[in-house]
């Protein structure tokens, strides 16, 4: 039998198995889809008229520790593309090592930052041989998916936007090599916006492009550095993210069904970025460093896509489908049902646990004469810690003026004995310590609000305390350093714990509140809203749903009903500053006041 052709950039137009192939591609990433609801949402890519499926690979989550790796469940990559081919989907693989997406560091390990000269995305040794190294674990896994060897993959992403990064003109060609030497034999792309046209490419290698509005033809221009090549709008962004204290962007559907019409009519393929967003659980988003500015994103990945966080259709879903339907000469599927949702009883909040007291629960803390940034803490099998809070204390004898000197990333809370006396960010470096007598304890509890993702700043996402704080112009000394990074180990201790009170009637701040939320018969999806709480964590049975903020947009945390089962459910709350005395369910999320996206510059510089 004579061995089908994959895909192929040989002419004009894709062909696929030697028939010409437009890609009506979407984004879908595993990790920020609860697993239980893989395939529907998969389902209803297909029901839209997508034929592709793409997704990147987080390297920060497949090797949480060097040399540690996790590949299985909510992470079991090979599933999902096995998946992605039994619901007659192809797929495009975006395997990095760097992601951008909107995820911490742009999916790089944190741990690569525990070697002080490390120099991301080149060729400097100590970045190389740990690409080398998850390629050797990567690659075979994803090797006999492959479209030659009978699997659903037909094309692999070289890096991701290296063109606006550009540091070592040698360093595309090695991670192409990488890839081809471990087995990668499907067609290769890069992919950048306009002005990384310029310097992403690499020989042999296809260019795609990254887009939202047809301005400063940018399609014309890729076709002019690459004629006689099928033109690949490789994410055309379907709306945008979201960052702390700015509002929720969205794109009007009728605007973006304008452009993607635009773009399909003259023959180009495109990927939608996204087609559904989904959720950055946890302590995974990134940031972005606009102009010099810091600004967290949001836990919320809706990215007002076609389809919403939670997996609902939108008016964009409809308009695209109606337009899909035109390049199939089949009828589409039927389009599957929602999922139900449920508007559960609040969860009054019954036992409370302060910050101080938790303590007993972390790993042992460092004694150490300077500060030392999260990243070089001696814990997580000397990996260092990746995410959470860092709590550093050390001993003075009178108050004055306290400055940062910029060396607190992100935002810490400052106490004098416990009790809190001000907050030391970006914005604000100094404020005045109250006078005391005898010795005091300064502690500084300092997070982590995320990596920047995006840009050249990706060297110096160190987390912590990078530096010297001062106290009248004097460098403080003799740390004790506690990791608080509330990983599962962390939350199993807590809960087991007897120093659980029920709660104050002036509780201690920071301090963790736990309450039950029943769940009389099948688990439903739902929103937690917490009205009248200021900033902090929430968990779920041991999981990390992410951050809630007062500040907004974002004003609900989404609550897959997978995550939960009937009869008790435990909810804990790390709260920072101000907590009600219950937690609500809302049917439906609240994004925080909206603007069109063009009205973003960040959107318009890229």
């Amino acid at each position: 039998m004579s061995q089908k052709e994959g895909l192929r950039a040989n002419s004009f137009q894709f062909t696929l198995e030697g028939e010409p192939f437009r890609i009506l591609g979407g984004s879908i990433h595993y990790f920020r889809v609860p697993r239980a609801y893989w395939e529907d949402r998969l389902l209803k890519m297909r029901a839209c008229g997508v034929n592709t499926l793409t997704t990147y690979v987080p390297w920060n989550l497949h090797e949480p520790e060097r040399g540690v790796f996790n590949f299985q469940d909510q992470l079991d990559l090979k599933a999902y593309i096995s998946l992605a081919a039994e619901l007659g989907l192809w797929v495009i693989l975006r395997p990095g090592p760097y992601i951008c997406a909107e995820w911490d560091l742009g999916g790089l390990p944190s741990w690569l930052l525990r070697d002080k000269n490390m120099k991301l995305r080149t060729t400097y040794p100590g970045f190389t041989e740990a690409v080398n190294s998850f390629f050797d674990t990567l690659i075979p896994i994803i090797k006999p998916l492959q479209f030659k060897e009978g699997g659903p993959i037909i094309a692999v992403q070289v890096e991701n936007e290296y063109g606006s990064y550009a540091k070592d003109e040698h360093y595309m060609p090695f991670i192409k090599e990488a890839l081809l030497s471990r087995g990668t034999n499907e067609l290769l792309l890069t992919s950048d916006n306009r002005e990384g046209l310029k310097c992403g490419g690499v020989d042999g290698v296809l260019k795609t492009v990254n887009l939202q509005r047809l301005a400063y033809g940018t399609i014309q221009y890729l076709a002019y550095m690459q004629p006689q090549k099928p033109l690949l709008v490789m994410e055309y962004w379907s709306g945008w993210f979201d960052v702390w204290s700015e509002s929720h962007h969205v794109f009007p559907a009728e605007d973006m069904l304008a452009v993607v019409s635009q773009i399909l009519e003259p023959g180009v393929s495109i990927n939608l970025y996204m087609f559904h967003g989904g959720t950055s659980f946890g302590f995974m988003n990134g940031a972005v460093a606009n102009l010099g500015t810091y600004k967290p994103q949001v836990g919320s990945y809706d990215y007002d896509a076609p389809l919403s966080e939670a997996g609902d259709y939108t008016t964009k879903y409809q308009l695209l489908r109606n337009l899909f339907s035109q390049f199939h000469s089949e009828k589409l599927p039927e389009v599957p049902s929602l999922q139900a949702r449920r508007v559960y009883e609040p969860v009054i909040i019954q036992q409370h646990l302060s910050l101080w007291e938790s303590l007993q629960f972390t790993e042992k803390p460092l004694k150490s004469e300077e500060p030392v940034n999260m990243e070089n803490l001696p814990v997580n099998s000397n990996n260092g810690q990746s995410y959470g809070y860092t709590l550093y204390e050390t001993t003075i004898r009178r108050g004055g003026l306290l400055n940062s000197k910029k060396n607190v990333k992100d935002r810490a809370l400052v106490f004098v004995d416990r009790h809190f006396v001000g907050v030391l960010d970006y914005k604000s470096v100094e404020f005045a310590l109250p006078d005391g007598k005898g010795e005091r304890t300064l502690s500084l509890l300092v997070e982590n609000c995320g990596r920047v993702n995006y840009g050249k700043a990706l060297d110096d996402q160190r987390k912590g305390l990078v530096g010297d704080i001062v106290l009248n112009h004097v460098p403080l000394k003799d740390f004790t350093i506690y990791c608080l990074d509330m990983k599962p180990n962390f939350l199993k201790r807590l809960s087991a714990a007897s120093q659980w009170n029920s709660v104050p009637q002036k509780p201690s701040f920071p301090g963790f509140f736990q309450g039950m939320l029943y769940v009389d018969g099948h688990p439903r999806d739902t929103f937690i809203r917490l009205p009248g709480w200021s900033k902090g964590v929430v968990f779920i049975n041991g999981q990390n749903l992410g951050r809630h903020w007062s500040i907004g947009p974002q004003k609900t945390l989404y609550l897959p009903g997978p995550w939960l089962k009937s009869g008790n459910n435990q909810i804990i709350v790390f709260e920072e500053q101000k907590a009600d005395d219950k937690l609500v369910f809302v049917e439906n999320p609240d994004h925080g006041k909206t603007i069109d996206v063009y009205k973003y510059p960040f959107c318009v510089l890229l």
